[in-house]
């Protein structure tokens, strides 16, 4: 069986040649990329730290430690502890943290 092999009219795409190529505006809108902070955890802190919120922060090895955050930084915070001296406190080493009064079921 023989077989005719077909092929489009390459004239026409001659013609077209230097039309100028247009993208879809789908592709032309870029969104930027989220940002690297969200600036949360900072403002969390800073409430925390100017209504002097009591709170219970739970280490890893599942040590509790009571008291105020006095300051924070990138790595740490620093915990002003009642019954206790105050301690620098590496965040590398918090599993989590909660306000005292939550765990008695108040709100607040």
């Amino acid at each position: 069986m023989n077989r005719k092999l077909i092929r489009p009219d390459l004239t026409d795409l001659k013609d077209h040649r230097h039309a100028p190529v247009t993208t879809p505006k789908y592709f032309r809108q870029r969104r930027s990329a989220p940002p690297d902070q969200t600036n949360a955890e900072g403002n969390y802190y800073l409430k925390q730290m100017a209504n002097k919120t009591r709170m219970v922060i739970v280490l890893k090895d599942g040590e509790e430690l009571r008291g105020c955050i006095e300051w924070y930084d990138k790595a740490a915070l620093k915990v002003h502890r009642p019954d206790g001296p105050n301690i620098l406190l590496l965040k590398d080493n918090v599993k989590y943290m909660y306000k005292e009064n939550e765990e008695r079921g108040e709100q607040g």
